[in-house]
């Protein structure tokens, strides 16, 4: 039977309210209404191309200026989602969602990523059928179409602006912008090259290598949220470090078992833990002592810590910080 002592609980607890304040102030690079607004422009101006795309497609024959127009459609549906993932993502916890609802954009970032691995594999398609069966292009309109696409897509980029590390929402819409990028880079070689060499293949050639960038991409991004969605361990945290630093650093704290650290979103941190104290330390200074270390070591904001004394603990045998962490 645990030992809980009752002002521990209500530190604790009472903590929790910093925790979400500190996490609301890390996050200003991606929750913020400023971001929101950025996402908002960049998904009206590729909206705007995408159609000039889709007409320039049809007037000109163009195959290519329309699976780019696809592409674009693509983009313009991943930013409406990531602008919906931060506004959603700024809403206060309620009884149905305790926890808020920041994993949303976790969700969003994986999504995008997700439909950017199936958008690779229908350019490799269709870029193998276009080389088995070479389309007559007209090169001069798809240079400047594609020429415009380029300069929309610097513009859009450059209203993203960079990101946090641990934004993977706009990670993600960044993704697709780059994609859309390099893909009118590659649109506006493919025509020259047909225009100046009649080289027909030079357009699924070039699709197929920015597709290759694309899917590195995309991939990385995906293992990330999917590490998020399962409840990993962020990359620069060790279970055996936290326990180690804990028994090390702070002097009341005999061992420490049943380690959990996981991310609600890209930057913000939760954990719960078992704290074994030496015989009489008083539970509420160790307890703040824990959460300060986890706070300035780990970046973990909010730790639910259960403490056990060290008697007990000795009996039940699951003394010192070798103690399994599960």
């Amino acid at each position: 039977m645990h030992h809980h002592h009752p002002h521990d609980h209500a530190h604790g607890h009472g903590h929790e309210g910093h925790a979400h304040h500190g996490h609301d102030h890390g996050h200003a690079h991606d929750g913020s209404p400023r971001s929101e607004r950025k996402l908002l422009w960049a998904f009206a101006l590729t909206l705007v191309m995408l159609v000039a795309e889709a007409v320039g497609g049809i007037v000109s024959g163009s195959l290519a200026l329309l699976a780019d127009a696809a592409h674009m459609l693509v983009d313009a549906a991943a930013l409406l989602f990531a602008w919906l993932g931060a506004h959603f993502a700024r809403k206060p916890a309620d009884a149905r969602r305790s926890f808020g609802y920041q994993r949303l954009e976790v969700l969003v970032g994986y999504t995008n990523a997700l439909t950017q691995v199936f958008l690779v594999a229908w350019i490799a398609f269709e870029a193998v059928m276009r080389v088995l069966e070479p389309v007559p292009i007209l090169s001069g309109t798809m240079f400047f179409v594609a020429l415009a696409g380029l300069v929309v897509n610097v513009i859009v980029l450059n209203v993203l602006g960079g990101h946090h590390h641990d934004d993977v929402n706009t990670a993600g819409a960044r993704l697709h912008v780059i994609g859309d990028l390099l893909g009118s880079i590659g649109a506006v070689t493919a025509a020259l090259l047909v225009r100046w060499l009649d080289w027909l293949w030079a357009d699924p050639a070039i699709s197929i290598f920015v597709s290759l960038l694309i899917l590195n991409s995309a991939i990385r991004l995906l293992r990330r949220c999917a590490h998020i969605l399962l409840e990993g361990v962020p990359d620069d945290v060790e279970i055996d470090a936290v326990t180690k630093a804990l028994v090390e650093g702070v002097a009341d704290v005999r061992g420490v078992h049943h380690v959990h650290v996981w991310q609600l979103s890209g930057g913000s941190r939760v954990a719960t833990l078992h704290v074994i104290l030496r015989e009489g330390a008083v539970h509420g200074a160790a307890l703040a002592a824990v959460q300060k270390l986890l706070r300035d070591r780990f970046r973990i904001e909010h730790a639910t810590v259960q403490i056990e004394d060290d008697g007990e603990c000795v009996h039940r045998g699951c003394t010192g910080a070798a103690a399994p962490a599960t």
